[in-house]
């Protein structure tokens, strides 16, 4: 549970990825990614926590509920986390213009929001668990408040492929200069996990993948998305290597740098993720990873759809994913 009492804490923000380009505006910074960073009176577990959102949204996704109860963010630091947060880059507070970063796509509507989020039973945007969806905090009906709050924080995204190099970019440069962190993703922010693991392994201590996108080698047409690396759009580490992801024809390789590092596949029961909850678990299985599947109602947290982190339970939620953390972490 949220303690009832506050808690004291140090709280600051950067950004990283200050890359300079040239243009006929003059000398401009391309695709920073801003940070947010918030650590208790006392930091009490060994490694801080790195926070990535999902799809066209911000890094608010993990501050705050959509009716206004406290976020992931702030339960982490009440459990003893120093927690970074981040503003993917092109996304939130990280500025994006599309003649410097890629173009930009289009807008997010309120039927992707219906779908991908209210887990509606009817319609071309049900599926078989979306009965299941209980933990909603909205209305269910047009002016939903609770969708209204996911629309209007999500915004266009660069091209993705594009936007997954520089999400490991900055996240390299990110953990350079944090040290040793758990990362934990959500939805379409699971490729940046996957790049940034990929290009810091050492660095990685445990990775949260909570929702993301798939399943491996996925095509995303409505996002202008393919999996080409099967997780990913970008350049992934395989073995044996792979010049063209053609090469891999679908099938799994070794990832070696995502190897050593404890993985934990998130999925909530009534969400339209969870189909191919098991494809993601077997696909990293076969890679050579070390990998749990944690399914939130397995563990005794039901009702949940895509964004668990923004829900009625979200504190319920977040209890299996800290334990596995504190199990898989050690000093």
């Amino acid at each position: 549970m949220s303690s009832p009492d506050p808690v004291t804490a140090r709280r600051g923000f950067f950004w990283t990825g200050i890359e300079r380009l040239d243009g006929p505006w003059g000398t401009v910074v391309r695709a920073p990614m801003y940070v947010e960073w918030e650590e208790p009176e006392e930091v009490t577990q060994p490694y801080p926590l790195v926070l990535i959102h999902g799809g066209g949204g911000q890094g608010l996704d993990w501050m705050q509920t959509t009716d206004g109860r406290a976020g992931w963010s702030t339960l982490l630091v009440e459990r003893g986390y120093k927690v970074y947060v981040v503003d993917r880059p092109g996304h939130g507070r990280s500025s994006f213009h599309p003649d410097v970063i890629a173009p930009m796509g289009a807008p997010f509507p309120f039927q992707a929001g219906v779908g991908i989020f209210r887990s509606p039973t009817e319609g071309p945007m049900s599926h078989p668990t979306a009965h299941l969806h209980t933990q909603w905090t909205g209305t269910r009906e047009d002016d939903d408040p609770a969708l209204e709050a996911i629309v209007v924080s999500s915004g266009p995204m660069p091209e993705l492929k594009v936007s997954q190099e520089l999400d490991q970019s900055r996240g390299a440069e990110l953990l350079d200069r944090i040290g040793p962190a758990v990362l934990m993703t959500h939805s379409l922010g699971g490729p940046a996990g996957w790049l940034i693991a990929d290009a810091r392994p050492d660095l990685v201590k445990a990775l949260v993948a909570i929702e993301a996108i798939g399943p491996p080698f996925a095509e995303h047409p409505q996002l202008g998305l393919t999996l080409d690396y099967g997780l990913t759009a970008a350049p992934l580490t395989y073995d044996p290597p792979v010049d063209d992801p053609a090469e891999l024809g679908g099938e799994p390789r070794r990832l070696p740098n995502l190897a050593g590092i404890p993985i934990a596949v998130v999925s909530a029961e009534a969400s339209p993720f969870v189909h191919f909850h098991d494809d993601m678990v077997a696909f990293l299985m076969q890679a050579g990873c070390d990998v749990d599947s944690l399914r939130l109602a397995d563990h005794g947290v039901h009702g949940n759809g895509h964004a668990m982190m923004l829900e009625a339970n979200n504190v319920q939620a977040l209890e299996p994913i800290a334990r596995w953390i504190e199990a898989k972490v050690a000093a």
